[in-house]
Order: C-alpha cells, then structure tokens, then sequence
C-alpha cells in the first residue's frame, strides 16, 4: 500500500522516483522548456492531464507565428498575384515540412490538408471504392470518426466486421486478427482500420500489422492522431494507405488543421463523390463536365486555412529541437510511476481505489491511462463527480467515453443487451440514461494523458488527489 503525504510535494518521493526511472534524468530539457515556454502553467497552478485531448503550444511557437502575419501581406492562395503566390510557397512549404517529419518520401505519400483528423478520415470514407463484396475491418477500440466510415460502407453494401479485445489487456489477439484478415473473400476492396495508439485505453497496436494486412490484400488506415504526439511514426519504414493526423494534438497551435498523408498507389483508388472550390482545374455548367486536378488539392475543399498553416512547420521544427525521443522517454518514465502507484492505492479494509482499463505496465502503451475511482464500500465514484473535485483542484482531466465506444462497452463490460435501449426511437436515451437503467451509475471512466511538458510533480498531486478523492475528503 502507498502512503501519500498531503504535503504539496515530498522531495524523498522525487528522489525515489529518479532512481527507480534513470531515464528520466535525461529529459530536463522539458523541465527548462517548461519553466521558459509554458510558464503559464505554474503561474495559474495548472496540473494539465489532458495531451490527448489537446496539446500545449509553447509560447515562442505564436510569436513566431505572429511575426510572419505582421511582416508580410498574404492572399488567398489560389491565385498568381504576388500575394497569393507568396501564401502558395508557405503551403508547399508545410507539406514538405509534415513529408519530412514523418521520413515520407513524396513519390510514396501526399499530403492533403484538412480541418483536423476527422476531415481526414472523412475524406477517405466518403472517396473509398465500397461495393456490395467489398470489406472494412476495424478494432472495437477506434475513435467515433474511425466508427463512422461503416455507414459508408453500409450504404454501398459493404460488409463491416470489428475485431474484438481481450480484456483486461484490451488488446487484440494476433491470430485472430489474421483470421478477420483471410476470412475475406472475392475481389472487392478491403479496408483494415486500426488506432496506433488507442484514445481510451493508452494500448499501442503494433505497426506490424500494416504490411501484414497488405499481404492480405487489405489497404490499411492507420490512426495516429494519438501516437504521433509522443512516438515516432517512420513512414519509409511502415506504410499504411492513409494516415489522419490533427497537428493540434502534437504542438498545440494551430488548431483547426490537420492532414490526410495518404500513399499515392492507395490514393489513385479514391472516387470523390463531388467536387468544390480549389478541387478541380475544368468546371463547365453547360457541357455538366468537371476535372479534377490530379494532385492532393483534388481533395482539400474550398480556401485552406492558409494564415494557419505557416504555423504547422514552426511546430514541427519546435518538436524537432526537442527530439520524439526525448519527449517519449519522459511520457514513458511518468506513466510507469502513475500507475503503479495508483494501482497500490487502497482503502483500510483492503479494498482497492483504482481499476485501470489496460495494461498494467508502460510496454507498448502511451501515456494515456483510464481509470475509475472507487470509495471503501466497493462503490465505483461517479466520473463527473471525479470531474468536478479535479477541477476544484486545477486538474484537467477528461472523463466519459472519450468518443471510443468500442473501447468503453468492453472495458465497461456492456453487451448488448444492456445497450440495445439505444435503439429505441423515443425518448432518445444517451449513453449515461442507458448506464442508470442498468446500474443506477453514470456511464464512463476518467482518462489521465501525460506530454510534452509534464512533470513529476503533475503525476505526484494526482495521486495525492486520488487518495483524498476516495477517501470521501474534500477538494478544498
């Protein structure tokens, strides 16, 4: 059993921790960044345990940003004039900076820029070659956006399946996946979709299965919006068909833009099913006749967000000066801590405060755990509750599904049986009405993620926070 100090913060506790994660050492540039680009944090006394729900931007990254608008005249870029020209070399200049990053070459890949991942995922679903023998396969541990190509597969007559986890691990059996894999038959496309890193759990799925899915005849979309943000994504080294990036989630700043890095083999399959503004480089009304350029711009709808892509190279040089690596072996070292030591929380008649959705060690996860919070009877603590004592506290956290169903019915353990309420046409039930109907307790859990400049003692209050919280003790 930990015991833990109501004291803000207990050196001892650091120094056990520097010792029992040496790596840890070798990340103090984060703590020098911290203190220099993102003094905000300590200033309004914020414990950030949201990077998976958003990054945080460092404040030279804006000003840089800043001081180009101020300096220069841009136009839209969709033109010759000398400002539309000079807005035209900046979004070249992203796409070969995000080509870069990610070890692209751009006779394999081509970057297509959008609102965020979901655009992304959009485009692919709504542009995918679906028929009545076609296939899309995906793991139940997928993000909403992910889920929603099915109801365009659906439309075309397409068969989806979703390929189960096995708890508590909440990872998916590799022999079984091959058997989803070679259980597809005919000569319709097939598309395998899989999170690199799962949004609910913190599970990291291997890359592997990308070019065993390919050998298989399958194109493979690859969600990385989780992954990239603390992992290294080689694409000379693995090369899925399509992958949806929000550059929000890595940097902070910008939101509202995102990409598609999409192969240019798997590319060619996609059929757009209308066209728009900045898609085409012939439109007729009275021939009814358009053509689409033949570049990624055939995808990328109307005006890009063209102020706000100068500031996704400035990022991705700041994560550069940083090094993944560096940020990833921190992530790594605080994760381990975190849950270890909230895993040996307990109450005074033995009852444990914690139950962790996933695995129990750092191996092949993120630095995203979900947890739920439960008192002395064995009661598990309402997450929105959870929410509102952390928030008390200045800790952001994220509670409720987190846009992953799939991920919540099984670590939840809800068949269908107890959600068939969701078919129910009136009174439309939401997920939490139909987790009351069941057990009288909101449905949900609370996800911690640690980045970019987390620190030990942002892991160390939570902790704190935690055994107060189950111990019936205020926030105040």
């Amino acid at each position: 059993m930990t015991t833990i100090s109501t004291n803000d913060f207990i050196e001892q506790d650091h120094q056990d921790f520097l010792a029992d994660y040496p790596g840890y050492g070798a990340t103090a540039i984060l703590d020098d960044l911290r203190r220099d680009e993102y003094s905000r944090l300590d200033h309004q006394k914020h414990i950030y345990l949201d990077y998976t729900g958003g990054g945080l931007y460092a404040a030279s990254q804006v000003t840089e940003h800043m001081q180009l608008l101020q300096k220069e005249v841009f136009g839209n870029p969709h033109s010759h004039n000398p400002t539309s020209s000079a807005m035209t070399a900046l979004v070249e200049q992203a796409r070969e900076a995000v080509l870069t990053f990610f070890n692209a070459s751009p006779e394999t890949y081509t970057v297509i820029f959008t609102a965020n991942a979901s655009g992304a995922l959009k485009l692919v679903g709504e542009a995918y070659p679906f028929q009545s023998d076609s296939y899309y396969l995906l793991t139940f541990d997928n993000h909403n956006s992910v889920n929603g190509i099915r109801e365009f597969a659906r439309q075309c007559g397409a068969t989806t399946t979703y390929v189960p986890l096995d708890l508590p691990e909440m990872r998916v059996d590799e022999a079984r996946l091959i058997d989803y894999l070679a259980a597809a038959v005919g000569d319709g496309d097939r598309l395998f979709a899989f999170p690199a890193q799962s949004n609910f759990s913190g599970v990291q799925h291997p890359l592997d299965w990308i070019p065993l899915a390919q050998e298989y005849g399958w194109d493979v979309m690859l969600d990385a919006a989780a992954f990239v943000p603390t992992n290294r994504l080689d694409l000379s080294r693995y090369q899925p068909d399509f992958v949806p990036i929000s550059f929000y989630k890595m940097f902070g700043y910008p939101t509202g833009i995102g990409c598609l890095l999409a192969r240019n083999q798997a590319l060619t399959k996609l059929s757009r099913p209308w066209f728009a503004g900045g898609t085409t480089t012939l439109v007729s009304v009275q021939n009814d006749q358009y053509d689409f350029r033949t570049s990624g711009e055939a995808f990328e709808d109307g005006t890009l967000n063209y102020l706000g892509l100068p500031a996704v190279p400035i990022g991705l040089a700041y994560l550069n000066k940083i090094g993944i690596e560096t940020i990833h072996e921190r992530v790594q070292c605080l994760i381990g801590w975190l849950i270890e030591h909230l895993l040996s929380l307990q109450h005074a008649n033995g009852k444990k405060m914690v139950r962790l959705y996933g695995p129990s060690g750092a191996d092949h996860r993120g630095g995203t755990i979900t947890v739920n919070f439960y008192d002395e009877t064995g009661e598990v603590i309402d997450h929105l509750l959870v929410e509102q004592q952390a928030s008390a506290k200045h800790i952001s956290l994220r509670t409720g599904t987190f846009c992953n169903p799939g991920g919540g019915e099984m670590a939840l353990s809800l068949d269908k049986t107890d959600l068939i309420l969701c078919g129910e046409p009136s009174p439309r039930l939401t997920m939490d009405d139909i987790r009351l109907a069941i057990d009288r307790k909101s449905l949900g859990a609370v996800r911690i993620s640690v980045g970019l400049v987390s620190n030990f003692e942002d892991v160390y209050q939570l902790v704190v926070f935690a055994n107060r919280l189950c111990r019936g003790e205020s926030a105040e």
